[in-house]
This record gives C-alpha cells, structure tokens and sequence, in this order.
C-alpha cells in the first residue's frame, strides 16, 4: 500500500514540477517580447 502512495507522489511531484517550468518559460517569454515590442506603441 505505501508503495502506492509513493509512486503516486512521485508522479504528482514530476507533475507540479512541469507546470512550474511551464509557467517560467510563458513569463520568460512575455518579458521578452515585452522588451522587444516596448519601442513599437502606437500614437493614436
């Protein structure tokens, strides 16, 4: 039974882990283009 209970969190870990790394590389990549795209603001 607590070999179950292990390998479950196991796998939860590796999951949450990937979501995190998912989450820094959006915000990486918003900063990016944020900087990029900073010159290019329309004048209405």
């Amino acid at each position: 039974m607590w070999n179950n209970v292990i390998i479950g969190l196991e796998i939860m870990g590796k999951g949450m882990a990937g979501i995190f790394v998912a989450i820094l590389v959006i915000m990486l990549a918003v900063q990016i283009l944020a900087k990029v795209t900073a010159g290019q603001k329309k004048e209405e």
